[in-house]
């Protein structure tokens, strides 16, 4: 049974106030201890009563509450992690001037927790020179900032400053924590050690149609590239997703180019990877496609008992990479295998990093029930001499930062 760590969501007074009530409820269930500190002005949008009963705990308001108990030091100094979702133009400004008027500024200066905020104001507010400033002091103290996203505002306003989704909150701050501990939380600014790193993943399984409604594919869900551009967003990259028909959402402060075959993956992460530092082939690429499509649908009163396809070979996508890149540019591969033999597994591990040239390979092993679809996955990782530089099973996520953790 794990030991609940304790989460603060701060919420300030804006419309997105009311997303909140979602984000404090996933740390609940995800067994977290969860405390809300709201601002005199997120009351006016979400009432207290639905944040006590959400949270489970009594919900601190007033300063001058708790004197006795010095609670306004008591809950930071107690936080395992501090969340401010959202963060208005208004408790940004004050977060990067270091000002405590109120509890939520007392409890983010009391506490050496790391601290998550996620933006939502409206785009202009966002653009703003003032804006702008103070989120770069705050990223280069560490604090790590979620989107915010483009999207309708309030009224028929739209753009920039839409707060990110809950559970993208959610995941990025939980990866932060898990992060956090294993660095110490008295160094929460290691978290953001990808800062401003441009960083490209590719995720998912591609389809090759047949015809029209057809298509040879796999049964990559594209979990582990989602997590891996989540974590990655989490420590301060700037992060391109090549999305191949997921299965899961991806966070909107992500850059995301949707393409369904390999040869539409190849053309776009040929065209992303010019400007990115980084590159994890995390995607499921099909090594062959149909040399024809049909323009109608392959209807059997038509073929008879037999269909034969004819395939050819898809562009290497891994390998064209490596062979264009540039000085200093890390490439991360992935090679999903079938083989049960850990030796042979390895040896096929060491097999294609050979043949696709790239920095690293991550290996692991896929079956009707391991790797593809799930939440967890067993990985070896091997350098580009065929070392094993890691071995991790675990969540999708810590998998995620151990990859990440190669990155210089």
């Amino acid at each position: 049974m794990k030991t609940p760590r304790t989460i603060v969501v701060g919420i300030t007074g804006g419309i997105a106030a009311y997303k909140a009530v979602n984000i404090v409820r996933a740390f609940v269930l995800n067994g977290d201890a969860v405390h809300v500190v709201a601002t005199a002005a997120a009351l006016r949008f979400v009432g207290k009563p639905t944040l006590e009963a959400i949270s489970r705990n009594p919900v601190h308001t007033d300063l001058y509450e708790g004197v006795a108990e010095v609670r306004h030091v008591a809950i930071g100094q107690g936080a395992d992690l501090i969340v401010v979702a959202p963060a208005t133009a208004n408790s940004i400004a004050k977060l990067a001037a270091g000002l405590a008027d109120d509890l939520l500024g007392n409890t983010i200066l009391a506490s050496t927790a790391p601290l998550v905020i996620a933006p939502a104001m409206h785009t202009e507010m966002w653009n703003n020179p003032a804006t702008v400033a103070n989120v770069a002091v705050l990223r280069s103290r560490g604090i790590t900032i979620v989107g915010p996203g483009v999207g309708r505002l309030t009224g028929t306003d739209s753009g920039a400053g839409r707060m990110e989704e809950p559970e993208t909150i959610v995941a990025v701050a939980l990866a932060v924590l898990d992060r956090v501990s294993t660095t110490g939380a008295d160094q929460a600014s290691a978290v953001q050690d990808l800062a401003g790193r441009r960083v490209l993943i590719s995720a998912g399984g591609t389809r090759e149609p047949l015809d029209p409604v057809r298509f040879l594919g796999n049964r990559s869900s594209g979990k582990q590239g989602v997590y891996l551009a989540q974590a990655a967003l989490a420590r301060g990259a700037r992060v391109t997703l090549v999305a191949a028909n997921l299965e899961v959402a991806v966070p909107t402060s992500v850059t995301t180019v949707l393409v369904s075959s390999a040869l539409q993956m190849h053309e776009a992460m040929t065209l992303a990877a010019q400007s990115a530092e980084v590159i994890i082939m995390a995607a499921a690429v099909a090594d062959y496609r149909p040399k024809t499509v049909q323009l109608g649908k392959i209807k059997k009163e038509d073929v008879g008992d037999t269909l034969t396809l004819e395939l050819v070979k898809n562009p290497d996508i891994l390998a064209g990479l490596s062979a264009a890149r540039r000085p200093g540019q890390l490439i991360i591969g992935f090679a999903a295998e079938t083989e049960t033999d850990a030796d042979r597994l390895l040896a096929l591990g060491r097999e294609k990093i050979t043949r696709k040239g790239c920095d690293y390979l991550v290996v692991n092993r896929v079956s009707q029930h391991e790797g593809f679809g799930t939440e967890r996955n067993t990985v070896t990782v091997l350098d580009h001499h065929g070392v094993i530089v890691n071995e991790v099973s675990g969540s999708k996520m810590s998998v995620a930062n151990c990859i990440l953790d190669l990155i210089d």
